[in-house]
């Protein structure tokens, strides 16, 4: 994808991403970013930009932010050795440990934020779109916390899968509501998110859980999980002297990702990695490897790379995972894969849920599915470079994801018992 710019031109896209000059003004990353959206959510959007411009770096909001994340969230997140798998793959592996966090994964670090403004803002409610389960059950907690309704969109598909993450939002007091229409996952929440917040967009506030969408929320959400990155690197320096020589994490929407990658991306002696779901296969409609096979295009409010056949009709994707179930992603990936900066692979279905049982069986953590597309690609760049260091965003536990991990590892399992 480096192939969209020039030589020239993918080096000033860099050093506008290292000195902190992206977003622009008009929320673009490059050639990706930007604001594509009805004229009903004009206002709206340019309402949530000046309030993003006004209170992200106020004192006040900041001071009740951390309060919040150190003593509720349960910030900052442990940064853990796996000797055993270090020992197994021949380099060391280090964890930062979102799965630790208050509702079980990276997503309550957005969701509190959010929140947090949509109450300065004058906000009468909240609606939220989820895939996994894990910014709906994070926003509604966040909602719990501050006392705001909360209506939460759930791909019928993605409500079957990760059932319990269902009936975790309903005990927080969120409206849940099942999406029959299009391809029924992600995508299609995030629809049915944005129609309810143009029938009232100025008492509604969408916090949207991924970095993808239109300007501010791509720069928004990374600005609020970038907390992962800074404590990480700060950890590291502190256990290892060093930084590491490889920041890895799965990539979906990519929040969990860009809030890891960025406080490293003007590291030049680290090397950055993305894993996409690889699913069943290379074809259009067996993944959701969108940075991998992608194209150009526009969905949900920005320009970014989309999964889309040679009409541009958005493709339906697959992957064993709800969370990165997605046919597009965030425009500042996009835009590090274009500038050459960050590389983005797969990790298959069969290859991502191996990677689950090892960390299970070997480091005794139960990550969620998603992440273990980050231990497939991190088990496969320690073997082609042994002794060197890996840092990992592990962002959520696998408690979400029994009802298919009942179908697939633990049914595999069973079958040999027998």
């Amino acid at each position: 994808m480096t192939e969209l710019l020039n030589a020239a031109q993918r080096a000033s896209l860099l050093d506008d991403m290292i000195h902190g000059r992206c977003p622009d003004a008009q929320g673009r990353f490059g050639p990706f970013g930007g604001r594509y959206v009805p004229e009903t959510l004009v206002h709206a959007h340019e309402r949530l930009t000046a309030g993003v411009q006004r209170w992200l770096s106020d004192p006040e909001y900041q001071a009740e932010l951390n309060e919040q994340l150190t003593n509720w969230v349960g910030r900052p997140t442990a940064l853990t050795f796996a000797p055993r798998l270090s020992e197994r793959w021949g380099a060391e592996l280090w964890l930062k440990r979102e799965d630790l966090a208050h509702t079980g994964a990276h997503k309550i670090n957005n969701a509190m934020g959010q929140a947090l403004l949509a109450r300065r803002l004058g906000a009468r409610r909240i609606v939220a779109e989820t895939g996994a389960g894990q910014h709906g059950v994070a926003t509604a907690a966040a909602c719990a916390r501050l006392g705001l309704p909360c209506t939460v969109y759930m791909g019928a598909v993605d409500m079957e899968r990760q059932a319990p993450n269902v009936g975790r939002m309903r005990l927080l007091g969120a409206n849940v509501v099942g999406v029959t229409s299009g391809d029924r996952t992600l995508r299609a929440a995030i629809d049915e998110a944005m129609r309810d917040w143009v029938g009232d967009p100025d008492g509604t506030f969408y916090i949207l859980g991924s970095a993808v969408g239109a300007h501010p929320y791509p720069y928004l959400v990374r600005e609020l999980q970038a907390v992962i990155g800074r404590e990480a690197r700060a950890q590291f320096q502190q256990r290892c002297g060093a930084l590491p020589d490889l920041v890895i994490a799965c990539v979906g929407g990519g929040s969990n990702a860009i809030g890891l990658f960025h406080p490293f991306v003007g590291d030049r002696t680290v090397q950055i990695l993305g894993i996409e779901a690889g699913g069943t296969g290379p074809g259009l409609g067996q993944n959701a490897a969108t940075l991998v096979g992608g194209r150009p295009g526009v969905l949900h409010g920005c320009q970014t790379l989309l999964l889309q056949d040679e009409h541009g009709q958005i493709q339906e994707t697959h992957s064993v995972s709800a969370g990165l179930d997605y046919p597009g992603v965030g425009p500042e990936h996009a835009a590090l894969l274009a500038c050459g900066r960050v590389r983005y692979e797969s990790a298959s279905d069969d290859e991502a849920l191996a990677a689950l049982k090892e960390c299970c069986e070997f480091e005794g953590i139960l990550p969620a599915i998603e992440t273990a597309h980050a231990l497939a690609g991190a088990k496969r760049w320690a073997q082609a470079n042994p002794g060197k260091r890996m840092l990992l965003g592990l962002s959520g536990r696998g408690d979400k994801d029994m009802p298919t991990l009942s179908q697939t590892l633990i049914k595999q399992l069973d079958a040999v018992k027998s």
